[in-house]
């Protein structure tokens, strides 16, 4: 039998604490979400390795270093309503919910869709709600929102998400494939938008948001 909230704890302490994350409140996210009631049956011995656990859908549940690193540079507040794109089974949907005042959490898949709704009922994470759409679409009907979070890489960020920022508001995703994608974070301020790397991460990536090809002459 294993002992799940002593796999969690070590989790924290080896993998998350080990890559400088020291953010209370992500640490106690963290901690006080369950990892194992996210992923499929077979793959639960697996829920606290640091690695991505592969869903029935071929999406996955991000591995819990990066992903600690990325809520980390999000600066996540207690007012702050957040959208997250690519919900999957509703793992970072339920940290979203510890260390936010609202969420949306978009997904595109029927069935992780469901899968995420149950899950995070059964958590009693009151505060997300649990939207299927397009995730290049975003959600514009609970727009503006104070943060965007992408669960996954992506290869270009739509101008139409950034649209549904808040005045102020920022953007959290990992741009790029494989060991040479970048953390990043745009900030859209009076109407400006700024961009930032802060560090390089490999994630699993979300489906669609390719890069439209250029003509070349």
């Amino acid at each position: 039998m294993i002992d799940f909230e002593a796999a969690r704890r070590k989790m924290v302490e080896n993998q998350i604490r080990t890559t400088d994350v020291t953010a209370h409140s992500v640490l106690q996210a963290f901690l006080s979400v369950p990892r194992e009631m996210f992923v499929p049956e077979k793959a639960k011995v697996l829920a606290y390795t640091d690695a991505a656990i592969e869903l029935p859908s071929g999406r996955f549940v991000m591995e819990a270093s990066p992903l600690a690193k990325l809520l980390q540079l999000a600066g996540i507040g207690k007012s702050d309503s957040v959208l997250e794109i690519g919900a999957g089974t509703g793992y970072v949907s339920a940290l979203l919910s510890a260390l936010a005042g609202s969420v949306v959490a978009l997904e595109a898949d029927e069935a992780l869709q469901a899968q995420a709704a149950t899950n995070l009922s059964a958590l009693g994470c009151e505060n997300v709600t649990v939207v299927k759409g397009e995730l290049e679409a975003g959600c514009e009907a609970h727009a503006p929102y104070d943060l965007i979070f992408f669960n996954g890489s992506v290869e270009e960020v739509p101008s139409a998400l950034i649209d549904q920022l808040r005045d102020g508001g920022r953007l959290v995703v990992v741009v790029g494939y494989g060991n040479a994608a970048q953390a990043q974070l745009i900030v859209c301020e009076q109407g400006l938008v700024s961009q930032s790397s802060h560090f390089n991460t490999s994630v699993k990536p979300l489906p669609g948001f390719r890069k439209a090809k250029e003509f070349v002459f």
